[in-house]
């Protein structure tokens, strides 16, 4: 199944985000960051902290292995990276409350702003690398069964009697708010612009809804290994690591709209200018644009910001599927805030 994309979209993107200066002391250019990365003339030893969400661990596996051997390279010295994984919003939770990272790579910026608000990151984080500070994207699609017994083939059949769905906690997963704000999408777009029809649609969807796992992962484990329900709302790369474990178990079902994830990455100040790490934590985040790191994005089932290196997986990913964006809802801020602070719409929807 041969997947598109909007890769002009891409394109200007990534050549406007690449005119954007970063931030921290200025010691690594964005240009850098575009051709790989700037040489770091400090030979030093070093230990990163990453702070992740749940789908992010095979990729970032391989990433530190690659920043391993660049920063031996660049700088003479070792560095050691110590990974977390969970819900996005749980991970995010976690840094406020003092889990010490460098680094945070979260499923969305709202989480990373969360992180800033404890007074952990400085002002002005979404400029401190292109793309908004976001290195890959991804999108949500549907996994199923293999011959797809449901014939489930858009987000009006995961609302139909007798569908078993599996998706995390909005509460608590980053992947979740994405999976709602594309269904929400979709029906606004097909169904009616009326928002009380909206939120009724959305709620015969969470009505069928089995487990509400904290994360992805867990729902993935839900779906995959426990073997409940029909139809896992998923990630892109969490769907295409279950094909690859799984390939005559599963199939991929791409709806007809969707949604642009954008997961972001941020550098913690506080922590990296407590620990004297902030020239490894900004590097170790800017190594994300080089090539190596983009195919490393794309092998790993995420969507490389770079069109050019996009362009290489076109028979991987569906390159013209109809998305929207976060800007559609008025940006994070206003999408939380409405959907999913406490007694917000997703609260109304899913306690009645």
């Amino acid at each position: 199944m041969k997947r598109r994309f909007i890769s002009l979209l891409f394109t200007a993107v990534f050549a406007a985000g690449a005119l954007t200066g970063c931030g921290g002391n200025g010691e690594v250019s964005t240009q850098a960051a575009t051709n790989g990365s700037a040489a770091v003339e400090e030979s030093k030893d070093v230990s990163l902290t990453n702070v992740s969400y749940d789908p992010t661990r095979e990729l970032y596996a391989a990433y530190n292995e690659l920043f391993k051997e660049h920063w031996k390279e660049t700088t003479g010295g070792n560095v050691e990276i110590t990974q977390s994984h969970g819900g996005s919003g749980k991970q995010a939770l976690e840094v406020a409350n003092g889990l010490e990272a460098d680094v945070v790579t979260l499923a969305l910026e709202y989480d990373v702003n969360a992180v800033q608000n404890a007074g952990l990151i400085d002002e002005g984080w979404l400029d401190e690398f292109p793309l908004e500070s976001s290195p890959y994207t991804s999108t949500i699609v549907f996994l199923v069964r293999k011959g797809n017994p449901k014939n489930i083939k858009d987000w009006d059949d995961l609302a139909k009697e007798g569908v078993g769905v599996i998706t995390p906690n909005p509460k608590t997963s980053g992947g979740a708010c994405w999976n709602y704000l594309a269904a929400w999408s979709y029906a606004k777009k097909n169904i009616s612009e009326d928002e009380e029809q909206i939120k009724e649609f959305v709620k015969k969807i969470y009505k069928n809804v089995l487990v509400l796992d904290s994360g992805a992962r867990g729902a993935t484990t839900s779906f995959v290994e426990n073997g409940q329900g029909d139809v896992l709302i998923a990630w892109e790369n969490e769907a295409f690591l279950s094909i690859k474990d799984y390939p005559d178990d599963y199939e991929i079902i791409v709806p007809s709209l969707s949604i642009l994830a954008q997961p972001s990455v941020a550098v913690v100040d506080k922590v990296v200018d407590e620990r004297g790490t902030r020239e490894a934590a900004t590097e170790y985040l800017n190594y994300l644009y080089s090539d190596e790191a983009q195919r490393i994005a794309g092998d790993n089932f995420y969507r490389p910001s770079d069109p050019d290196i996009l362009k290489e997986y076109e028979d991987v990913f569906d390159l013209d599927v109809d998305l929207v964006t976060i800007e559609d809802f008025g940006g994070w801020n206003e999408a939380h805030e409405k959907h999913f602070a406490d007694g917000g719409i997703f609260d109304q929807i899913y306690e009645n």
